[in-house]
């Protein structure tokens, strides 16, 4: 453990606070994982136990490592339990309003030196921050999914954000064995704002009909070297994901280079959002 932080909060226990909940716990900090249900709080849970229990079948937690990881987790639906935190970490939907309201209860609730980060993938650190009493003590804190499997974490600093604030998260991030780099605050941040476009260029692909998506996708594999094609990483994060996240781009820089492909609107629309639903770009049917 760093200086001054002994003990963690995680706000949401969908997918990408569930995984966060477990990367601190696995790294030794009591957990508290906070939803505003028993019922998500009971699939957040759900998935880090299956998390971990791949990690064991795979030789790559013993056991008792896995009963430890999870004694370290508290689960609440009340807000308040989080008083005690010194470092939360706010990982709720992609919605400036939301995210407005839980930093609104956290700066009720917190001590003022505890660090506040946000989990958002797109949304400007800086307004966020703007939404705190301390804002100062606001940073970017942008995971990426799978949470447990994926090495960085994009440290983004708003214009409000303090060194000291900074270099802490940075240690912290270093010491739950991520790879930490820090970025200025702007829409998308790098990894975003690099990659949400290329993916959204894949699928003006298959929209003006320059190639089907799996041939789109290998394209890329064989011809880019990725390891997994544009369309089927779109299935991955989620299509409405990849939908808010070109839409901050689009409205942040007021560029048009940033706009939303009409394809990628109707599949949203027509709920084919990927992996999660069963049908995007491919079929998961067998999976949903």
């Amino acid at each position: 453990m760093i200086e001054g932080v002994k003990t963690v909060g995680v706000v949401g226990a969908g997918t990408m606070g569930a995984g966060v909940a477990q990367v601190f716990a696995t790294a030794g900090y009591p957990v508290t994982l906070q939803d505003i249900g028993e019922a998500p709080l009971g699939r957040g849970m759900g998935a880090i136990k299956k998390g971990l229990e791949r990690l064991v079948a795979r030789d790559k937690l013993k056991p008792e490592a896995r009963d430890a990881t999870l004694r370290r987790i508290a689960l609440t639906t009340r807000i308040e339990d989080l008083a005690d935190c010194d470092v939360v970490v706010e990982a709720v939907l992609e919605r400036f309003d939301l995210k407005r309201e839980v930093f609104g209860n956290l700066d009720r609730v917190c001590r003022a030196d505890a660090i506040l980060a946000t989990n958002t993938s797109s949304i400007s650190v800086t307004r966020i921050a703007s939404t705190s009493k301390v804002p100062g003590r606001v940073v970017g804190m942008h995971f990426f999914n799978p949470v447990p499997v994926m090495a960085l974490i994009e440290i983004i600093q708003a214009l409000q954000t303090t060194e000291a604030t900074c270099d802490r998260i940075v240690k912290l991030a270093e010491d739950i064995g991520k790879k930490a780099r820090v970025s200025k605050d702007s829409y998308g941040f790098v990894v975003n704002r690099v990659l949400v476009p290329m993916i959204n260029e894949a699928i003006n692909c298959v929209h003006e009909g320059l190639a089907a998506p799996q041939d789109v996708d290998e394209m890329m594999k064989l011809g880019a070297n990725h390891p997994m094609g544009p369309l089927a990483l779109a299935d991955l994060i989620g299509l409405d994901i990849v939908l808010d996240i070109m839409e901050t781009l689009y409205t942040g820089f007021d560029d048009s280079k940033y706009r939303p492909s009409p394809l990628l609107k109707q599949m949203c629309d027509a709920g084919f959002l990927g992996r999660k639903s069963g049908k995007g770009f491919f079929s998961y049917e067998a999976r949903a």
